[in-house]
């Protein structure tokens, strides 16, 4: 637990903890929890796709899906935002079919098409913690880690927010 905490504390001015809907920021990008297909689904994915527009959908189709750990872009269409980066994590499976590297990957992909697109401010919401089951306390402590990580070496991003859709997520992520 200290780890994440001295990890933030040098970063601390640019994360920021949001309890809300993430389809209503106003930053560059926000990343969705998208399933393989990246044709909408539930959860996060679906209220992204609803808010952005059938527009979203048909950019979507022509991008051949996206393996789990991976991260493709699309514009906003509709939301308030520039971008929205799609990432698949990893399904919880009991943690020993690689969910820690591949749910990494999604933070670490996304954040790399952040710098590729000039993106300073990004929000992500808690990936994989939804139908996916993946441990909600895990999957944030990787969040933050990576997180964390990345803004030690990355001065163009100017803001990353935890999005979080219930209280209970924005607890946890205060507590870390």
């Amino acid at each position: 637990m200290r780890k994440y905490y001295k990890m933030i504390e040098s970063v601390k001015n640019k994360i920021e903890i949001f309890l809300g809907d993430i389809t209503k920021l106003k930053v560059d990008a926000i990343v969705n929890a998208a399933n393989s297909s990246l044709l909408g689904g539930g959860g996060v994915d679906g209220a992204i796709h609803k808010a952005a527009g059938p527009e979203l959908l048909e950019f979507c189709r022509k991008l051949n899906g996206c393996p789990t750990g991976e991260a493709k872009i699309t514009p906003g269409f509709k939301l308030p935002v520039k971008f929205v980066i799609h990432t698949v994590g990893p399904i919880w499976r009991g943690g020993n079919q690689n969910e820690e590297k591949l749910l990494a990957s999604c933070y670490k992909n996304s954040l790399k098409l952040a710098i590729e697109n000039e993106i300073k401010t990004i929000a992500f919401p808690a990936i994989s913690t939804g139908i996916y089951g993946y441990p909600l306390r895990e999957a944030s402590e990787i969040a933050i880690s990576v997180v964390a990580d990345f803004l030690k070496n990355s001065p163009l991003i100017e803001t990353i927010i935890f999005a979080c859709f219930n209280e209970k997520t924005y607890t946890l992520y205060l507590n870390l």
